[in-house]
Parts: structure tokens; sequence; C-alpha cells
């Protein structure tokens, strides 16, 4: 029954969509209040009745309905609670419902915190939003069902895939959902602003902290997926330039460019047209993604969907939407004239460079994840592009996009002095240069990645800090410090830890050293600074698979640090194993141990890696992330641009 009420909830929530794409659209043309008021009713009907869909799949989920098809699919009654209810979005239909669910949650947010936004623009942005849901409504509907019963239920599920079954890649999905699904509301913004024809300050001001909230939840979502991967693959790395990882990269970069974007559009009226465009593609590259997934033209080890036909859906609704956007905003490229003038050295001129770099770099990776199937297609020779050309293509507008930040966050608007920036920056500089120097000296002879990534890391580092105390004025008082801006520490604390992580990049790929050998048990051997011995080797049964455990304890300097248990599993219902890194985590590196096959001479394979910096990479993370909700609770983004102030700006002719 309640699987039932579900269907029936997803059927009206759709039926829903469809009349808050359209009666507000035609209230705002017409300038008829009551057809506008429909709007957020709507959205908030919309969600609701969604929620009510995602939370029955849920309930069948856990008590394991194994009449429906998704269930059966990727689930198991032996499997524990918590991957049972993450297995309602550890696949393809579940995924695209909680896509959904999120999609109307940020237009449900619109109506809900959009009071201060004029009535017609408030209107357009629901409307377009709910046309985004509609189509993917019609998607999930018409081709990704997930309340598919079946005839004959079998006895038990197929279990879900045992890499998924993990706690880092069961809070994955959401936070990166959250992130590239709410690209969709700038999108709308975007739209509705096209439409609408007008862009000035106040629409930048609305638009940002959808951005923002946007982009940090993408952050977090990346990061774990990248821990996901460093301890649960058992490879051992943190990016492996994987379709899927790019596909959530690609928008990350875009809306980070956005972001900044919006700050001139708000600031100075100027980069009006470029942020419109940042916004399409921001979301236009989300569906790029969405399609990457869910295509199967792209193999990858986490996607999704290899059905063609769903493929072409998904293209078709990219072709629409980012291919309407486009053209309408070539229709309405007059609209956009700049009003603020700047000077070739800005905080403008910067904030350009900043969006250049990160533009370029995203189309770059776009160029190397789909190279190989245009290659196929259109020249019928398979190409594969791996990490080496990731590296040496997008790392330097990496390094310059570093190099560049500091000065460019700290000249002035509109006409600043470089001299002047660059006298308060110098010491940053120095201690930059004195710790790259440091790492040179005590690594000659090895490659240039350390001296590199510790520079820059510790000019971003340092850098900002400098711009957040250069702000105290003259006088440095550490009160006043203290009194600045959310907005202002946010900047700081998120550039920090774009710092950070690269320190983390330079030291882990810079200095890690591994270990690969036959160890016996009772045996121990060194691998750097520290002495390893396997102890024991058991098999253990779990609630869903049968693993083979060591135990490996490890000293250093003749004292115990760790005893670690790495382990290798095999699920017998999905017929998979996978690996089970132990990992002893430090503050300036990880020991990272595998244990492999059983050898003929009793012996165990075993990987050890030493991991300099590793942690840094995803505190860095979530420092960022940090940093971008320190800006959203600035009172400034939760206040709108008063009635006042909107009503003195024209309102354009239809």
């Amino acid at each position: 029954m309640i699987t039932e009420l579900g269907h029936f909830a997803l059927i009206l929530a759709f039926l829903v969509a469809i009349v808050q794409m359209v009666v507000p659209l035609v209230g705002a043309h017409k300038r008829w209040p009551g057809w506008m008021a429909v709007a957020e009713p709507a959205a908030t009907s919309q969600f609701l009745l969604t929620a009510a869909a995602f939370g029955a799949l849920v309930h069948a989920f856990v008590t394991s309905d194994f009449s429906l098809s998704v269930v059966v699919q990727n689930s198991h009654s032996a499997k524990p609670l918590l991957y049972k209810i993450t297995g309602t979005w550890g696949n393809h239909e579940g995924s695209m419902l909680l896509w959904v669910l999120i999609l109307t949650l940020f237009g449900a947010m619109a109506a809900w915190f959009g009071g201060q936004l004029p009535p017609t623009l408030r209107a357009r942005v629901l409307a377009v939003q709910s046309a985004i849901a509609v189509a993917f409504f019609a998607f999930i509907l018409f081709t990704s069902n997930p309340f598919a019963r079946l005839a004959v239920p079998p006895f038990d599920g197929q279990d879900l895939n045992p890499l998924l079954q993990d706690p880092g890649l069961a809070f994955h999905p959401p936070f990166l959902y959250l992130g590239y699904v709410g690209l969709s509301i700038c999108f709308s913004f975007a739209v509705a602003a096209l439409i609408e024809g007008r862009v000035d300050a106040a629409w930048g001001r609305w638009v940002r902290p959808w951005t923002l909230a946007s982009w940090s939840f993408l952050t977090i979502g990346i990061g774990l997926g990248s821990w996901w991967a460093y301890y649960e693959l058992g490879w051992g790395g943190f990016w492996f330039w994987d379709p899927v990882e790019n596909a959530s990269f690609m928008p990350w970069l875009f809306a980070a460019a956005l972001l900044h974007s919006a700050i001139v559009v708000e600031k100075r009226e100027a980069l009006k047209s470029w942020t419109m465009l940042l916004a399409i593609l921001a979301f236009g590259f989300s569906l790029i993604g969405t399609f990457i997934v869910r295509s199967g033209l792209l193999t990858s080890v986490h996607a999704f969907a290899n059905d063609p036909e769903r493929g072409v859906f998904i293209l078709a609704i990219l072709v629409v939407f980012t291919g309407g956007a486009l053209t309408l905003f070539a229709a309405r490229a007059s609209a956009m004239q700049a009003k603020g003038v700047f000077g070739i050295v800005s905080r403008e001129s910067a904030l350009v460079a900043n969006n250049i770099l990160l533009a370029v770099s995203s189309f770059v990776v776009f160029v190397g994840t789909m190279w190989p199937l245009l290659a196929e297609m259109f020249f019928d020779r398979k190409l594969s592009v791996g990490a080496p050309f990731f590296n040496f293509a997008f790392t330097p507008f990496m390094i310059v996009l570093g190099l560049i930040l500091p000065l460019g966050s700290m000249l002035a608007w509109k006409r600043g002095k470089v001299g002047r920036t660059a006298r308060t920056l110098a010491p940053a500089f120095g201690l930059a240069v004195a710790l790259a120097g440091l790492v040179w000296a005590m690594q000659t002879g090895r490659s240039l990645i350390g001296p590199i990534g510790v520079f820059l890391g510790t000019w971003l580092v340092a850098g900002t800090l400098t711009d957040l105390w250069s702000r105290t004025g003259k006088s440095g008082s550490v009160a006043r410090l203290f009194r600045l801006p959310r907005a202002d520490w946010g900047k700081t604390v998120a550039h920090a830890g774009l710092g950070i992580t690269m320190l983390g990049v330079a030291g882990l790929t810079a200095w890690e050293s591994e270990d690969i050998r036959v160890a016996q048990i009772g045996e121990r051997f060194e691998v750097g600074a520290f002495e390893l011995e396997l102890v024991d080797v058991q098999e253990v049964e779990g609630p869903n698979y049968f693993s083979t455990m060591g135990e490996v304890i490890v000293r250093q300097g003749g004292d115990e640090i760790a005893r670690l248990f790495p382990e290798k599993r095999n699920y017998p219902v999905a017929r998979m194993p996978t690996t089970e890194a132990a990992i002893d985590y430090r503050f300036m590196r990880d020991l990272y141990v595998v244990i492999g096959d059983a050898q003929d001479n009793g012996g165990w394979v075993m990987r050890t890696y030493i991991k300099p910096l590793a942690n840094w990479i995803w505190a860095g993370c979530i420092i960022m992330a940090l940093g971008g909700a320190l800006s959203l609770s600035d009172r400034r983004f939760r206040i709108a641009t008063g009635e006042k102030k909107t009503a003195a700006r024209a309102v354009p002719a239809e």
C-alpha cells in the first residue's frame, strides 16, 4: 500500500510541476498577481509529494520489499540497515528520485525565502525550476520508474554493489547532488533574469547565496568521494581522473567561477554577460555529468546505468535546457551592458583572470573525458586518456590560479596598485619561498612537485591571512579582526583550505613511498622509519560477507604505535571481492596497509604505503566548505535587497 501511495505521489508531483511551469510564467508575462502567486504553494506541494515518494521507496528498501524490481537488484535481507537505507540511492532509479527530490527542495526554498524578490522575477524563477523538474519527472516515470513491480517476487535480493556498502559512499551522493543539482536554481535565476531583461547588482546579491551553498555542498561531496576512493578501492590514490569523478569536478570549477563573477556583478555591475554564461554552463555541465554517469557511453568503476535509451533522454534534456538558455542569452545580450568601468590592474581584472582559468581548466577536463568517445565515434580509434594527460594539461592552470589569488584578492576595486599590494604580501611570499627552499634542500635530486606545491600552498595560506589582517586597518586590532563580516572570514577560510589541499596533494604526490612483499606470519620487516609485523591472518564472517583479515603491528623506535587490520572481503550474493585497507591516520602522514592473496610458501602478499600529508587533502576540502558556510551565514546574504531599492530600479517593458 505504501509503495502505491509513493507511486501516486510521484505522478501527482509531476502534474503539479506542469502547473507550476506554465501558470506563473503566464502570470508574470501578463502581470496577473493571482497567477504568479500559484508558484509558491505549488513549489511547496511539489517538494512534499516528491519527499513522500522518496520516503515510500526508503520504506521498501528497509522492509526488503522484493516485489519491487529496484529493491531486488540492489538489496538483500542480510544487509546492514545503513546499507539498506543507502541502497535507496545506490542505483539508477533511486538516485534519480533523490536527484528530483533535491531539485524540488531548492525550488521550495526559493519560494520560502524569496519574499523580497520582485514578484515577476520570483514567479519566473520558480517556473523555470519547475520546467527542469517536469523533464526529470518524465524521465523517471517513463524510463526509470523506481516503483516498477515484479510479477513473481524472488525470495531474496541480489545485494547492493559491495563497493557501495561503505559509510563514506553512503553520504557522498546526497552531498554531491545537493551541489550540482543545487546549481539548477542558479540556472533558473539566470534564465528568469534573461526573460525579464534585467541583470543588476540586486540580481548578483540574490544569486550568490545559492551559488555559495551549491559550491559548498559540492566541495563536501567531492571530498567524500575522493576519501572513499583512497581507502576503499585499495589503490591508495585520492584522484584517478575517472569520468564520474570528472563529472562532478567540472561543475565545481564552473561554480567557483560563477561565485567570484557574481561578486563583480553585485559590487560593480560589471561582467553581467559572463556571469549569465557561467550560470548556464555550471548547470549545463551538471547535466553533462548526469549524461556521462547514466548513458553507458563511458565506463567507470561507479557509473550508475548503461542504457543508451536513457542516455538519449538525458541528452535531449541537456540540449533543450542548455541550448534554449544559450539561445535566450544570445537574444538578450544587449540588455546586459556593463555599468562599472575598471582598469587592467584591479580586483575586477583579477576576478576575470580567476574566471578564465577556472573555466578553461574545466573545458580541459571535459575534452580529456570525452575525447575517447569522440575518437571512437568519428575516427574509429580506441584511445585512452589517463592521468598523465590531465596532470600535464590541468596542473598549469591551477599553478597560475594559486599564484594570482592572494594578490588579486587584495587589489582595490576599479583601480589598484600592484606595488602597494606586493609590499603588503612580501612577508607571505618570503615565507613561501623559504619553505620551498627548505623542502628543495631536504629532497635534493627528487621531483619539483614537492617544492612547488609547498610554495603554492604556503603562499595561499599566508597570503589570505595577510589579506584578512590588512582589513583591520593600520592599527591591526585583534578586536577589530573579530568584528569583520563573516563573508571576509569565509573567503579567508575557503582560500586557506585550497592552499592546505594543495599542500596535501604535493606531499602525497612527491614523497609517497611503497613497499610490496610476501610477508610470513611472525616476520618483521622495515618500511621507511617503521617496523611492521604480520601477527596473524584469520577468516572472519560478516553480516553479508566473508573476510580474510590480517593483524599487523606497527612499531617505531621499538615502541608499538598502531595495530592494523587489513581485510580482503568476498560478498557471496554479489559474487564480488573488495579490498579494505587498514590505515593509521596521523597529522603528517598515513601508514596504509593492504593484504593480498595467500602464497604457496605460506606467506601473504602485503602492500605498505607511507603517504605524507594525505589527510591534508580532505582537511582542506572540509575547510573550504566551512569557509562557504561562514560566508553563507553572513547577515548580508540573509537579507535580500529592500523593496525601496528594488522599486527605484526601472522595470523593463515586456
